[in-house]
């Protein structure tokens, strides 16, 4: 029923757009972004941060199964009262790696923070270049054709990923 409705709209949407002819163009995004030097310069910076951060974590994980290690060859030794100290050690370890893992990998953590201090500028300059590319060339609409926009079949050309790229080369 949902597919229904939206191909209804979508082919009336269409139908509208020839009617009027109105002018629409599609750009990859990605493509552009990654042809930058300053975005492949971030993306470095990302890896590297990132990498570093995972060989933090593995340490981490590797003192847990230490502990973990030691807690077994010694179970046997240690009085009821022990055990669970050795126990709650070794569950408050585990608790401490997956909180930095999350301040490090999760949504809001200080990689999707880095991310956004270094990648966002560079998506909005390329997002600015778009509008005005599409303001000073008369498009109404400007698709990213790498997103998921239900983009099903592009002519070549409308493709203005290349003008954009030329744009933000000269500045």
């Amino acid at each position: 029923m949902t597919k229904k409705i939206l191909s209804t709209v979508l082919f009336a949407f269409l139908l509208t757009a020839m009617a009027t002819a109105q002018r629409i163009a599609y750009v990859d995004v990605t493509e552009v972004l990654e042809s930058l030097p300053d975005y492949q310069k971030a993306q470095e910076q990302l890896d590297k941060v990132a990498t570093q951060w995972r060989q933090e974590i593995a340490q981490e994980q590797d003192k847990v199964k230490g502990l973990y290690s030691k807690y077994q060859a010694e179970q046997v030794l240690l009085s009821e009262e022990m055990k669970k100290q050795r126990e709650e050690e070794i569950m408050n370890k585990e608790k401490e790696v997956r909180e930095m893992q999350r301040q490090k990998f999760g949504p809001e953590g200080a990689l999707f923070k880095k991310r956004e201090e270094l990648v966002k500028p560079i998506q909005d300059r390329v997002y600015g270049t778009i509008q005005k590319f599409a303001e000073d060339k008369g498009y109404e609409f400007v698709f990213d054709k790498g997103s998921a926009s239900g983009m099903l079949y592009a002519d070549k050309r409308n493709d203005k990923t290349e003008d954009i790229k030329a744009m933000l080369k000269k500045g």
